[in-house]
């Protein structure tokens, strides 16, 4: 009598490094909820660039109308974005603090997959609760500066797509820095010092994208701005990725 052999597929697929892809989505997904559930990275960030808002308004607010529509677009994209600038860097500490605090930061680098991929996978768990915190600063900014309401036409559509290129700059920069950072004692300090002069760039893009945009609307410098941002953005990311194992195992 012929026997039948076991129908069993050779390959081990269960004991086979997940790909960089499956090990961006998991860390993504373990961050974004962690942060849904605690919601301590996002208050802080939200009360931060909250607080940031307030401190500008009670020193730049002043006569609005005795300002030019220029100087209004100008001292509202720099509120704006320095309140998002700041919050950036406070999302990124707490999100390898907790890691840190809980002691899995670790364990991260022991888990079966490309390193690289721990970076994409941080940088999205980063991104989502600040850009939450950016969909309400950036209202709020320019009503309280005067840039938006009684009768002025805001681009917001346009104004959205330039916020999100220049929060994933704030993001991808802060995020790769607040790994380096991470173990030392100074951190909260020096991650700011670190980021902030390589964010220049992102810093005068936003500024003057967001500035024109409320001033004539969409036009080409701005399209210069945007591909500017988005060129930095893309770049920064690349570049992170590849020297993120580097920085977690220094």
């Amino acid at each position: 009598m012929e026997r039948k052999g076991w129908n069993v597929d050779p390959s081990p697929t269960a004991h086979e490094a997940p790909s960089a892809l499956r090990s961006v989505l998991t860390l993504a997904a373990k961050d974004l909820r962690v942060a849904g559930r605690t919601r301590d990275t996002l208050l802080a960030t939200a009360f931060f660039a909250g607080l940031v808002l307030l401190v500008l308004g009670l020193a730049l607010g002043g006569d609005v109308s005795a300002r030019t529509p220029e100087q209004t677009a100008g001292v509202a994209a720099g509120a704006v974005w320095t309140a998002l600038a700041l919050a950036a860097a406070v999302g990124a500490q707490r999100a390898f603090a907790q890691e840190q605090e809980a002691g899995a930061l670790e364990q991260l680098t022991l888990y079966p997959g490309p390193h690289g991929a721990l970076y994409p996978g941080k940088l999205m768990g980063v991104l989502g609760p600040l850009l939450l915190v950016a969909a309400f600063t950036l209202p709020a900014g320019l009503i309280l500066f005067g840039a938006a309401g009684a009768g002025r036409g805001v681009p917001w559509l346009p104004l959205a797509l330039l916020t999100v290129l220049g929060v994933v700059g704030f993001a991808a920069g802060t995020t790769f820095y607040g790994s380096i950072t991470v173990n030392l004692r100074a951190r909260e300090a020096l991650l700011p010092a670190l980021a902030f002069p390589i964010l220049v760039p992102v810093v005068i893009a936003s500024v003057k994208g967001t500035s024109l945009l409320l001033i004539g609307g969409w036009t080409p410098e701005v399209t210069t701005w945007v591909v500017f941002l988005a060129a930095f953005d893309v770049g920064t990311i690349i570049l992170a990725t590849l020297l993120f194992p580097f920085a977690v195992e220094g």
